[in-house]
């Protein structure tokens, strides 16, 4: 029996009708930025490994689980969230297939070895540090989306070490940064390979930037048809509802 602690609570999977994940709204419950990177992102089926870095509470190593049958590993750097990663393996019994790391991403590579992963996942912080006054008065959740540990260069860097060459690296973000990211990839040895942004309905701007590139890759970039995760009526678009909640 898995142990619940403070305000934590035991929610479905969405769409993985036969999963549970341990959700705290004052720790961390996670996002639709990561459901959307768990089914963008390209996955080895039988062979080879995953990592997902800034894991969080281990959300998209569950969901990439349903989708890949090779071990992976989630790496957090908050010592509290990967308590709650490492039961929610225990939860859905996946302990022969995930596994955890409490520790900063940008130790990784000397830990783990450089070029020892097929596909490197992330869904880093989105935010600039900003001043200490004006951070979350929640440190947990200041550390999830402020670049307080770690900068969109360290992630992007730490990503290309721990990725094999030919392997990919799938990171959501928000589009503001694209620029940024496809710049800093090119600057660590990732060819921008698939790229789609999503949109909250038709006639709105963008707030979402899903991209996967190629380690060592060549110059050949997909722009995928746009997702709109709402409808002119507000409700959720039959493309998004079918990721949420499958067909």
């Amino acid at each position: 029996m898995v142990t619940l602690k403070g305000d934590e609570r035991i929610d479905f999977l969405l769409a993985e009708e036969n999963m549970r994940i341990i959700q705290s709204k004052e720790v961390f419950a996670f996002s639709i930025d990561a459901v959307l990177l768990a089914r963008f992102t390209s996955v080895p089926i039988t062979r080879g490994k995953i990592l997902d870095l800034c894991t969080g509470n281990g959300v998209i190593p569950l969901f990439l689980s349903r989708r890949s049958q090779v071990k992976i590993t989630g790496v957090e750097i908050q010592e509290r969230l990967y308590d709650m990663a490492v039961r929610n393996i225990e939860l859905n019994q996946l302990e022969n297939q995930l596994e955890m790391i409490h520790g900063d991403l940008k130790d990784m590579p000397q830990e783990l070895g450089n070029g020892r992963y097929d596909q490197v996942t992330c869904n880093p912080p989105y935010f600039p540090t900003p001043k200490t006054d004006k951070r979350n008065v929640n440190e947990h959740l200041a550390i999830a989306r402020h670049e307080i540990h770690c900068s969109l260069e360290d992630v992007v860097k730490t990503c290309s070490r721990l990725c094999k060459s030919g392997g990919k690296v799938s990171m959501v973000h928000r589009p503001g940064r694209m620029i940024d990211i496809i710049s800093l990839f090119r600057k660590y040895r990732l060819e921008p390979k698939r790229i789609q942004l999503v949109y909250p309905k038709e006639g709105k701007e963008a707030n979402v930037l899903l991209i996967e590139a190629a380690r060592d890759g060549k110059p050949d970039l997909k722009v995928l048809p746009p997702l709109y995760t709402h409808n002119e009526n507000g409700d959720y678009s039959q493309e998004f509802r079918e990721i949420l909640y499958g067909n």
